[in-house]
C-alpha cells in the first residue's frame, strides 16, 4: 500500500536576464526564486489498484513519482510504500518497484539489449531461475525476440520503450511507476504497451501508477484517476466522476482543467 500524507517540495531556480552583462554579474551574485512543486499532498493507493495521475505541464506529477521511487526527498510530510520510507530505505525499496521514464533509459546505450538485461540482473542481485523464468515471459508477451541481440541506440522509440518495460519487471516488482511510457510511441505500438500493462496488473496484482498527457493511456489502463494542479491534489475519483455527458475523454480532461484553472 502506498500513503502521502501531506508532502510538500519547493525548488530554488535560478534567474537572470539575457545578455553578456546579467551573465557575469550572476556569476558573482545569483537570484533565486522558490518554487512550489507538491504543496500538502496525500492519498492512498492500495495492493493492486491502476491509478492515472494526471495534470498539466509543471503541475507536480513527476515529482510526486521520484518521491515514491526514492529518487528525492520532499521538504515535509510522510511517505510509505508498504511501511517503507522510500528515500531511507532505498536498497530494499527498489528491490520491490519498477520505474519506467519515457524521456529517460535504464538500458545501456552502446551495447545489446540482453547485456543491459544481465547487468540488471546482477544488480538486482535476481536468481538465476527466476532471472531466466522472468525474461522468457517477457520476451514473449513483449515480442522482444531479436530486440535482444541489438545495441540499444539502433532501436527505434518503440522498441526501445517495449525493452524499458521488461527491464522495469525483470525482478518481478509489485509496483510499477509508469512516467510517460507511450510518448512518441505509434498506433500499435501504443495498443502493445497498453495491453501489456492491463494484463499485469490483471495477472500479478501489480500496482500501476501511471503519469501521462494520453487520455486514451489513462482510459485503457486505469480504474482510478487522481488529478494534480499547480502542486495540490484537485480530484481523485474514477472516470465515470469526470465525464461530461458524451464527450470524449480528452474533451472531458479539458474542461476538467479549465474549471480548475490549472
Amino acid at each position: 500500500m502506498i500513503v502521502m500524507r501531506d508532502i510538500c517540495k519547493t525548488y530554488q531556480v535560478a534567474r537572470r536576464n539575457a545578455g553578456l552583462g546579467e551573465a557575469v554579474r550572476s556569476f558573482f551574485r545569483r537570484e533565486y526564486d522558490t518554487v512550489t512543486a507538491l504543496y500538502q499532498v496525500s492519498f492512498t493507493i492500495h495492493d493492486g489498484e491502476t491509478v492515472g495521475y494526471i495534470g498539466p505541464n509543471g503541475a507536480g506529477k513527476s515529482t510526486t513519482i521520484k518521491i515514491l521511487s526514492g529518487i528525492l526527498t520532499p521538504d515535509s510530510g510522510e511517505c510509505l510504500v508498504d511501511g517503507r520510507t522510500p528515500w531511507k530505505n532505498r536498497i530494499d525499496h527498489v528491490a520491490q518497484i519498477g520505474v519506467v521514464f519515457g524521456q529517460r533509459s535504464q538500458l545501456w546505450w552502446d551495447v545489446p539489449v540482453a547485456d543491459s538485461f544481465e547487468l540488471l540482473r546482477d544488480i538486482y542481485s535476481i536468481p538465476t531461475a527466476l532471472y531466466k523464468s522472468n525474461l522468457d515471459e517477457l520476451t514473449e508477451l513483449l515480442s522482444l525476440g531479436e530486440l535482444l541481440r541489438t545495441p540499444t541506440r539502433q532501436l527505434s522509440l518503440g522498441q526501445r520503450m517495449r525493452c524499458e518495460l521488461a527491464a522495469s519487471l525483470l525482478h518481478s516488482p509489485r509496483i510499477l511507476f509508469l512516467d510517460e511510457p507511450t510518448i512518441g510511441l505509434d498506433a500499435v505500438s501504443k495498443i502493445a504497451v497498453r495491453e501489456f500493462i492491463v494484463k499485469l496488473n490483471q495477472t500479478y496484482g501489480t500496482t500501476v501508477i501511471l503519469t501521462t498527457h494520453d487520455m486514451q493511456d489513462i482510459e485503457a489502463i486505469t480504474k482510478r484517476i487522481i488529478l494534480i494542479g499547480k502542486g495540490r491534489i484537485l480530484l481523485d475519483g474514477g472516470l465515470e466522476d469526470i465525464r461530461c455527458g458524451g464527450e470524449d475523454i480528452d474533451r472531458t480532461v479539458a474542461a476538467l482543467y479549465r474549471s480548475y484553472e490549472i
